[in-house]
């Protein structure tokens, strides 16, 4: 019932996002342009405009959604999301590195940032592994990753001029603006693998959060489960970036509600409609928040992941987890 909830709305915002806003298109209008009529104006902003902005926004929040879910559970920590043990700032680095080296944009900076995120998540892991994949280690492990990558993109946008910085430091921001159906071809392409991969280590999933000596119990591979919801994890959230750039938080606002809303039962499906609701409801925020522009989505939900944060910790503290 409550998951049927949470896709009713994301469909609605979903709705609202491709007829509402700066330009309102009538419901009758909007079929009768999926059936193939051209009205002037109304036909070239759905089909070319908002329609794969809206498609590519929903995409990327179930693939961060999961992949954020996916590492909280398997480590066991609400902190253990890919925009928060480096994995992300794999993509930001990488990308950031063309643009400012090589001049490189559209299609090459999405690659690079693909790479980049697959490269770090691999050295995050090797560097981790030590007789088996600890939580903390891996975490601790990541944060340090994170603020070396973070230091080498603040110090390229530092060396270059100052057109090439505002290209980096849109493309950081994690923006739907320039959303394509090339780009939403891609993407959907990969997640009609990850998906039903997320979907079938579920089962190893649940029983990790049990602890490796129960879910060893149960019959369950750990470290071959681990590596394989690893893997799955972070090409989820590596196809999200290199589609939209790293927008902040949906990994790691996703599975913690999804959690809640379920009554503290983990839930892949859950954590990927919570994070359809995140990016589509606030890239319709920041698209008219300020009248004739359209700010990038991660700046509204970067500014949601950083109160989440520190609620985060004072619950953990109260509850004796903090430390």
């Amino acid at each position: 019932m409550r998951l049927a909830t949470a896709a009713a709305v994301v469909v609605v915002l979903f709705a609202v996002d491709v007829l509402l806003g700066s330009y309102t298109v009538t419901i009758p209008d909007f079929f009768r342009i999926l059936g193939g009529a051209d009205i002037p104006g109304a036909s070239f902003i759905v089909l070319e405009n908002k329609l794969p902005r809206a498609v590519i926004g929903l995409l990327i929040g179930v693939a961060f959604g999961i992949a954020g879910s996916v590492f909280q559970t398997m480590l066991r920590n609400p902190l253990a999301s890919p925009d928060i043990i480096g994995i992300s700032y794999g993509a930001s680095a990488a990308a950031v590195t063309v643009i400012v080296l090589f001049g490189a944009a559209g299609a090459a900076v999405s690659v690079s940032a693909l790479l980049g995120a697959l490269m770090v998540a691999a050295a995050i892991y090797l560097v981790s592994r030590r007789g088996g994949v600890a939580g903390y280690r891996l975490i601790l492990v990541g944060i340090g990753f994170a603020a070396v990558l973070h230091a080498v993109v603040s110090f390229l946008i530092t060396r270059t001029d100052l057109r090439t910085a505002s290209e980096a430091v849109l493309w950081l921001g994690g923006s739907l603006n320039s959303s394509t159906w090339d780009r939403a071809t891609v993407l959907v392409g990969a997640l009609v693998v990850l998906l039903p991969a997320a979907a079938v280590l579920a089962r190893s999933l649940r029983g990790l959060e049990l602890g490796d000596d129960a879910a060893a119990g149960l019959g369950i591979r750990v470290e071959a489960s681990r590596l394989g919801l690893m893997a799955t994890a972070v090409a989820l959230a590596a196809v999200a970036t290199a589609a939209a750039g790293p927008v902040a938080s949906v990994a790691f606002l996703s599975g913690p509600i999804a959690r809640r809303l379920l009554g503290n039962r983990p839930s892949l499906a859950m954590a990927a409609l919570v994070g359809a609701v995140i990016v589509l409801g606030a890239d319709f925020v920041a698209a008219n928040l300020v009248p004739g522009t359209s700010l990038p989505v991660g700046i509204v939900t970067g500014a949601l992941g950083a109160p989440f944060l520190l609620w985060l910790l004072a619950t953990a503290n109260r509850s004796g987890q903090g430390g």
